[in-house]
Formats: structure tokens, C-alpha cells, sequence
């Protein structure tokens, strides 16, 4: 198994096994993508990875991180979306997308702007979790709790978000359940005090997540990858544990996800991570050796040696690369060529001279 040999999952075939990792790019207008994410998704179809997944997409207004996400709450947000996927699929590439809502941590600036939460007076809006806890550092807003009926709607968001993925030609959905977002203030009890069957022992605190998959499951496609991003520890003391990650992916399994996108924190702004080259890779390895699903690997992996050293001794089937891929768009070209496997992967004819 080798970076640029084909990955199968259901009834795709990706042509190789880097995917580009789901990145916000904050340049939406009510959630509606425009040229900016036409001309970012394609480039990286044009540079070579076998997937590509569009960024945390908000299945409701309110579930936007910051104003200026893409969304699917609405069917005149489909065709512009459209448009990328035809483009990405034209070049090589499989169209993903990651369906979020970002529960406490909504109703934020953009990086650039400081990503402290916006006041309601000044565009922002109130935000909901599973229980009356604040994030803290500069997100101070304590989100109201939400009730059983608003789950149940919740969970309708998503599936309505999944049809609309469908229709926009998506062909890879991945549910985020990481880095601090709705799914995932669910799974902790660092954000989780509820004490309904939504909170309290494990099987409460993974109930949203499992019954949020089985929807989309119900409308997803089965011959189209359902995938989910964990995050796999909080890195905090009390928090979501690994040991509890890979339990929960022995369920999701039986409830029809395909492949785990395995991340870590994003759930205290307190959390000491010990951040290094590919330092989440350990859960890719666990969960694929436990668990027996298929995974992807991501976080600080940028050179192609340590990328094909992750595929090559199973570690994970796929390695989804985020800042290098910013910084190039052709980094599995480049990639393919450092590791003597050009032939695995030519650039576009438009590139090609004699």
C-alpha cells in the first residue's frame, strides 16, 4: 500500500490516497459560495489529490462558526456548489463535504478579526450546547440548553443538509463531530452536564452523534462514503478519552459510517496539546487496528516521505494534508515526483509541454 496507489471506499475510487483536508475559508455571503471557493477547491483538483473535502458547511444559520460560512440550510445555496464539484470531479478529484453546526463556539469574527464571539447587537446571535457552559478565553457567551424537540430538529438540519450535498454533486459526506463543535460539546463532559439521556454515562453523551448518523445514513446514499471527523482526545483531564473514541466507533460502524477522520482538541482554549509532525497519526493506527474501519490521518503532515510512511505501514488509508496544501496546491504532484511515482499521477494537459 503506497501514497499513490488507488483507495477504494464503497462505490468510489479515489486515484490516490492524499485528500485535502476540510479548511474554513470565512468568504461566504449568507452562507452562498462564490468564486473564491470555485478557484481554492479547484486549483487543489488541478494539483493532484484524490479528495478533496469543502469546508465545515453549517446545516443552519445559526450553526456558522462566523458569518461568512458556506451553508446548506437553503436550496439556493446548491448550485453555486455545484459548480466546484463539476470542476473537481472534470480534474480527478472526488467532491467531499463536511456537514457542522459549531453549537457554543457559533457566532464568531473571522480569525483576521480576532474570533472572539460577536455581540447579538453587532450581527452576532445567541448560541446553544448541551448545557449552560461558555467555551471561555474570548468566546464568553453561555449557550442556552438545548431541549429534546430541538435536538430532533437538529438532527433534521442534517439530513435536509445531506440531500442538499447530494444534489450538489457531493460524492463524500463527513459529519463533524471534532474540535469543540455541537456533535462533539456533546461527547464531552468538560461541556456536557446534562442529566437526561443525552448526557451523564457514555451511551447518553454519544446518543446525539449516533442518532444523527443513522438519519443521514437513512438518506445518504449506500453506495456513497458516510464519514465522520472525531476528535479523538481533548487533551484535557475529565475530557473525551481515546479509550472512549475507539468504543464509539465500534458502534458507528454498525450504524453505516464508512471511514473515522480521526483530529484531537478544540474542546477547552486551555488544552495542552503536544503538537509535533503528524502527532494524530497514533489515532488513525488505533482506531483502523481495533476497530477494523477504514481511516484518515491529518495534522502536521507535509513532507511526502512522512506522508507515504503513514499509508505504507497502515497506519491509515488516506493522509488529508491541510497547511501544505495552502501553501501548495500542487503538493501531491510535487509529492508524486519526490517519491519517484510521477507516472502515477501526470499533471493536467493544459501543464504538459514538449
Amino acid at each position: 500500500m503506497h501514497l499513490f496507489d488507488p483507495f477504494s471506499l464503497k462505490s468510489l475510487t479515489l486515484r490516490n490516497r492524499v485528500g485535502v483536508s476540510p479548511m474554513c475559508m470565512y468568504s461566504a455571503v449568507d452562507g452562498v459560495a462564490n468564486d473564491w471557493h470555485l478557484v481554492h477547491l479547484g486549483a487543489r483538483a488541478v494539483g493532484g489529490a484524490g479528495l478533496i473535502i469543502t469546508e465545515a458547511t453549517a446545516v443552519a444559520p445559526k450553526g456558522r462558526i462566523t458569518p461568512s460560512d458556506l451553508g446548506l440550510w437553503s436550496d439556493a445555496q446548491v448550485e453555486p456548489l455545484a459548480r466546484a464539484t463539476r470542476f473537481m470531479r472534470e480534474h480527478g478529484a472526488v467532491p467531499g463535504i463536511q456537514l457542522a453546526h459549531a453549537g457554543r463556539k457559533a457566532s464568531a469574527e473571522s480569525p483576521w478579526a480576532g474570533s472572539r464571539h460577536i455581540a447579538d447587537s453587532a450581527g452576532g446571535w445567541p448560541v446553544v450546547g448541551p448545557s449552560e457552559i461558555a467555551f471561555g478565553g474570548d468566546l464568553t457567551k453561555v449557550p442556552r440548553a438545548l431541549s429534546i424537540p430541538e435536538l430532533q430538529a437538529f438532527q433534521a438540519n442534517f439530513v435536509a443538509a445531506a440531500k442538499r450535498a447530494l444534489a450538489a454533486g457531493y460524492e463524500w459526506l463527513e459529519i463533524h463531530s471534532a474540535h469543540g463543535y455541537l456533535l462533539h460539546q456533546f461527547l464531552s463532559p468538560i461541556s456536557n452536564h446534562r442529566t437526561d439521556e443525552y448526557g451523564g454515562s457514555f451511551d447518553n453523551r454519544i446518543r446525539l452523534v449516533r442518532e444523527t448518523t443513522r438519519a443521514v445514513r437513512a438518506v445518504w446514499p449506500e453506495r456513497l462514503p458516510l464519514t465522520i471527523r472525531l476528535s479523538c482526545t481533548d487533551w484535557v483531564e475529565g475530557g473525551w478519552t481515546v479509550e472512549e473514541t475507539v468504543e464509539l466507533c465500534r458502534r458507528l460502524k454498525e450504524d453505516g459510517i464508512d471511514l473515522v477522520d480521526c483530529s484531537s482538541g478544540g474542546m477547552t482554549p486551555n488544552a495542552k496539546v503536544p503538537t509535533g509532525p503528524g502527532y494524530q497519526v497514533l489515532f488513525a493506527e488505533r482506531i483502523r487496528r481495533e476497530v477494523g474501519l477504514p481511516t484518515a490521518a491529518v495534522g502536521l503532515i507535509s513532507e511526502p516521505e512522512q506522508a507515504e510512511e503513514i499509508v505504507h505501514r497502515e497506519k491509515a488509508d488516506l493522509v488529508l494534508i491541510a497547511r501544505a496544501s495552502l501553501r501548495d496546491p500542487h503538493w501531491p504532484l510535487h509529492a508524486a515526483k519526490a517519491l519517484g511515482q510521477a507516472a502515477k499521477l501526470p499533471p493536467p494537459k493544459q501543464y504538459l509541454r514538449g
